[in-house]
């Protein structure tokens, strides 16, 4: 507030100073190294309550905390002792970020930072709804011409008492340089873009924030126009909310630029400043970063989208698994039979080639979906490409050149090699549908650091270390800025109905991040398309001796207990088990397989389904088993399950579907194994 004593010019930009404070959605204060007030605005006193008697320079510290500790702001207990502590935990004051529940229900947040020369600024923010100005009223005018009014006696009066205190203008003009000063540093410390723009469209005050944030020199902005400092592309968006707000109406809304290369996003208040004769002189603008947010807000609409697949993926793996088993496992069974006749041959070998591809397609859709676990491994990149090369140059036409480009020496990535393989096939045929006039090809792969402050760490979305990248590149058609939007969306595609499902890219993408890699994809128009990935470097694995592969079981004739509640699938592991030389009695559920244990005790093997109907499941159906009778053999069959506790490894575990062949090693190792 003006002081009583202080020239009429300083006082009068002491005034506007405050008015622009006044005008700021946040709250404000800051107190000196004495802990007395220095410097406020309204929002600061409305926000939290406290009455317009305190809001006055030189108000201590203490008397804030007095009046909050009175009205029971803190808790019980002693109020003289609840202002102490905090007074004197603010003489030791540090930087912090913190939020506020206020008795009235209003969430606050309280952002404080101390200041050079002593004393702390503290901003106030209330985040329980959004903070914008109102719209200037006509009994907001009236208020403020009584304020002018006022302000108007106050300085009459300080001109007297500064007639009659001569001898005290230079103390206090260099007070007021101080206060100045702090009022300066307030405002290019506090994080808002505050500016004021004349009704010519020209900027008369700009903080430092302001021209930070437009990549210009502090105190240049002061006397350009606005489509100057902002530029066409920005003004093309904010031009009309400028006239708007030249024409007296406050204006909020959001922009985006590029700025050091990166797309940001701010969101910004147009004040409009209205004189007493009706007139807009121009307006203050309020601006503040909301990146952080956008970002946030894509990364939850991402992660609601890939939660809804890996639900939707999740209910169908179970019984497609089911499904496939009951296909295969007939189509190896008739193939098994009859296996000298070529007409059956014709007939089940692409069919069960068809079958082992929709095996394939559910495990990559599972892994897309974050809830098929990977089987990650030291890989040799630049052997796995090359070999992928040979097969990919034999898949696509003669006028595509193909280009592998490796870096000498090992480069070793830890990553699931037929995800990899699957991805980067991918890629490839992507590349050749781009380039349908022949073009070139181009498989790459490189040793790249990624350290933290680097801009490809975070277009990567990955953690700071080294990582093998890997690029896929071609000259083709290219995609424009909405399909580049769009590539990695599930189930969108540009291809022709038949061509493409829409989940290649999305696939790859969701691996990859499994993968604790990342990727992105640069493309334009007639320019090609280059996909980059990075996955994590890892040491070259260490030599391992071969070792021959076990010989098949031995049909025993040991009695196996099947338990499984779809009727298909039971006759199929039935016949496979049989065709092992084992007697077979089955059950549908857990409850008639407990009461079989109970009454045959010739039962030597438990062959279960994981997933059943009833109280209990095949983990638990197993644990009952094993506590009751403990020289039983269990194997868990699988086609997909959410209970992690499912995938341990105490019991071999089919993953469905599966061949004659996988069934009787996995009866073999539940042999060999110790019961947990």
């Amino acid at each position: 507030m003006p002081h009583a004593s202080l020239p009429a010019d300083q006082s009068n930009r002491l005034a506007t100073l405050q008015d622009g404070l006044d005008l700021l959605d946040q709250g404000i204060s800051v107190f000196d190294r004495d802990l007395r007030l220095v410097a406020w605005n309204r929002p600061f006193l409305e926000l939290l309550g406290f009455p317009n008697e305190l809001g006055r320079i030189g108000t201590p510290f203490a008397d804030f905390i007095r009046y909050n500790a009175q009205r029971g702001e803190y808790g019980p207990g002693d109020p003289e002792a609840q202002v102490a502590e905090r007074v004197a935990e603010a003489r030791h004051f540090v930087a912090h970020v913190s939020e506020r529940r206020r008795p009235n229900g209003r969430l606050l947040l309280l952002r404080g930072e101390p200041l050079p020369h002593g004393g702390f600024v503290t901003l106030y923010s209330d985040i329980t709804e959004q903070r914008y100005l109102e719209q200037l009223s006509e009994h907001q005018n009236l208020q403020l011409d009584e304020r002018v009014r006022r302000r108007t006696a106050q300085l009459e009066n300080a001109n007297a008492n500064l007639r009659q205190a001569n001898a005290e203008k230079e103390r206090i003009a260099a007070a007021l340089g101080r206060s100045e000063a702090r009022l300066r540093l307030i405002n290019d410390t506090i994080p808002i873009l505050i500016g004021y723009v004349d009704r010519q469209q020209i900027y008369q005050y700009a903080n430092k924030g302001y021209a930070d944030w437009y990549c210009l020199p502090a105190g240049s902005v002061i006397g350009r126009s606005v489509l100057d400092v902002v530029g066409p592309e920005v003004y093309a968006q904010v031009g009309e909310q400028v006239r708007r707000a030249l024409s007296g109406e406050q204006v909020s809304y959001e922009y985006r630029m590029l700025r050091h290369g990166q797309t940001v996003f701010a969101h910004s208040t147009l004040v409009p400043e209205i004189g007493s004769d009706g007139d807009t002189h121009g307006f203050f603008v309020f601006s503040h970063d909301i990146t952080e947010q956008k970002r946030m807000q894509t990364a939850l609409l991402q992660a609601q989208k890939m939660e809804a697949i890996g639900r939707l993926t999740g209910g169908l793996a179970h019984d497609f698994n089911n499904l496939l088993t009951v296909i295969i496992g007939n189509l190896a069974a008739l193939q098994d039979h009859r296996p000298d006749d070529p007409g059956i041959a014709d007939f089940v070998s692409p069919a069960l080639q068809s079958a082992r591809r929709g095996v394939q397609l559910i495990r990559r859709l599972l892994t897309y979906s974050r809830q098929q676990p990977l089987e990650p491994q030291a890989v040799d990149i630049g052997q796995l490409i090359g070999d992928l090369t040979r097969l990919i140059r034999r898949s696509l036409p003669e006028n595509i050149v193909v280009d592998c480009r490796n870096a000498e020496g090992g480069l070793f990535a830890k990553v699931d090699p037929a995800q990899l393989e699957s991805a980067l096939l991918n890629f490839a045929l992507n590349a050749r549908d781009a380039m349908p006039q022949g073009g070139r090809l181009t498989i790459s792969a490189d040793l790249t650091e990624l350290p933290a402050d680097a801009p490809e760490t975070a277009e990567f979305d990955v953690a700071p270390g080294n990582y093998v990248a890997i690029a896929v590149a071609d000259d083709g058609c290219g995609m424009d800025a909405h399909t580049l939007a769009h590539a990695c969306e599930p189930f969108f595609t540009t291809k022709r109905l038949g061509l493409g499902n829409g989940l290649g890219l999305a696939m790859a993408q969701g691996f990859i991040r499994q993968s604790a890699g990342g990727m992105r994809i640069r493309s334009e128009p007639e320019r090609g398309t280059q996909v980059e990935i990075v996955l994590p470097q890892t040491a070259a694995p260490a030599a391992r001796q071969a070792t021959a592969d076990a010989p098949p079981p031995e049909a025993d004739g040991d009695l196996v207990l099947l338990v499984e509640d779809d009727e298909n699938v039971r006759r199929v592991v039935r016949q496979q088990l049989i065709d092992l030389g084992h007697p077979v009695i089955e059950a549908e559920n857990a409850g008639q397989a407990l009461d079989m244990a109970r009454h045959i005790p010739d039962i030597a093997i438990v062959v279960s389904d994981v997933l059943m109907p009833g109280e209990l499941n095949g983990r638990q159906l197993a644990r009952q088993l094993l506590r009751e009778y403990p020289s039983l053999r269990i194997v868990l069959m699988s086609g997909y399950t959410e209970d992690e506790d499912a995938r341990s490894r105490d019991f071999p575990i089919l993953a469905k579907p599966f061949l004659r062949q996988e069934l009787a090693r996995a009866l073999q190792r539940a042999a060999g194994e110790e019961t947990p």
